[in-house]
């Protein structure tokens, strides 16, 4: 199964990277990234002030991430003298330096980095909505390299089409789409306090809470900029997500998060799950799913749902959840035309897959 992607003259062997944050703050970490598999690597953001970090400083549970680290705690120096000059020893594959965030910090990172990175991402997470504002950052970025730039975009940004017009126009060759969702919060009842936060008692939130926002992000992109590169980053946690951003517009992906929650052998595990999952939907290349046209047609009219006993398990969980209290128990499951919304919801919730909804 050829699992390569191409984008913009770099060549990966399979779509998955690492997305910037704690697993890729040193050289070690880079090495275990690059022996782990992934396509591409990418660095923690490097910016060219120190952060200052409350701790603790990560929250996860099963669906979500919650994290106030801000960038790199290691400063611009360390990562030109020490980091990267150690990772280029053993390289062997394309190396995309993130740095962070201003204009006036470009004009210093650019230059520094220029020599290690094959592509550069720019993290926006800090500048703002002003897409004026963008347009000059990528400007300046463009006056000190010639590889390829990939912004990356913020889900606080209203206009992620704009956006994508406005870096394309200043010189940018794609988006990474999404950065972290927030502010948010997290509250410890028992003791009345904010648990994690910065000084405000914000922390930003990723992981698979926010795929479903993060695909729309890059379809929507994609749509608007075909000729843009895009890198689908929130809330990977398995092969079937890699084929889902894929399928969305996306010519590879990031992931961090779900390895916070699941473990740091997730990466191995979904390169190693991709021939699988792709021969299981019928593609026979990672270029295949990239090059599949999505059917957006829109259905109007449903019929009402259908049990195959022998899968039920009698749970009650359809009735339970059931919004126009349509689903009622006779002996067996029993769905009500009269007022069944023909919604789906309880096809979706079932867990043994005993209810369909035929065409």
């Amino acid at each position: 199964m050829n699992l390569k992607t191409t984008f913009d003259g770099l060549q990966l062997n399979n779509p998955l990277m690492p997305a910037a944050g704690p697993l890729n703050g040193d050289d070690s970490k880079l090495f275990f990234l690059q022996d782990a598999g992934c396509g591409a690597i990418v660095t923690k953001t490097i910016s060219t002030s120190a952060p200052h970090i409350p701790k603790p400083c990560i929250y996860g549970d099963k669906q979500s991430v919650m994290n106030s680290e801000l960038w790199s705690e290691h400063s611009m120096a360390v990562w030109r003298e020490q980091f990267l000059p150690s990772f280029m020893k053993r390289k062997d594959r394309p190396l995309i330096v993130s740095v962070g965030y201003s204009k006036e910090d470009m004009e210093i990172l650019i230059p520094m980095f220029d020599g290690f990175a094959d592509a550069f991402e720019v993290s926006t997470h800090y500048v703002g909505t002003d897409l004026s504002v963008i347009e000059n950052t990528v400007k300046t970025i463009r006056k000190h390299t010639k590889k390829p730039i990939y912004m990356k975009i913020s889900p606080h940004i209203p206009d992620p089409e704009g956006f994508a017009k406005v870096i394309k126009a200043a010189g940018a060759n794609g988006i990474v789409a999404i950065n972290s969702l927030g502010p948010t919060m997290k509250i410890d009842i028992a003791n009345r306090r904010i648990r994690y936060g910065n000084e405000d008692g914000f922390v930003w939130t990723s992981g698979p809470v926010i795929k479903n926002l993060a695909l729309a992000v890059v379809y929507k992109i994609k749509r608007a900029e075909p000729s843009l590169t895009v890198i689908g980053v929130g809330g990977i946690a398995s092969a079937d997500d890699v084929i889902e951003f894929l399928l969305a517009g996306a010519s590879g992906v990031q992931m961090l998060s779900a390895a916070l929650i699941k473990g740091k052998q997730l990466y191995e595990k979904i390169i190693s799950d991709l021939p699988k999952a792709l021969e299981k939907y019928g593609f026979d290349s990672i270029q295949a799913v990239i090059d599949t046209q999505l059917d957006n047609t829109v259905k109007y009219e449903a019929n009402t749902p259908t049990l195959i006993e022998e899968k039920c398990i009698e749970c009650m969980l359809c009735k339970k959840v059931c919004p126009y209290f349509a689903i009622t128990f006779e002996e067996k499951i029993t769905f009500n035309d009269d007022l069944c919304f023909q919604c789906g919801l309880c096809v979706e919730q079932c867990p043994t897959d005993a209810i369909v909804m035929k065409p």
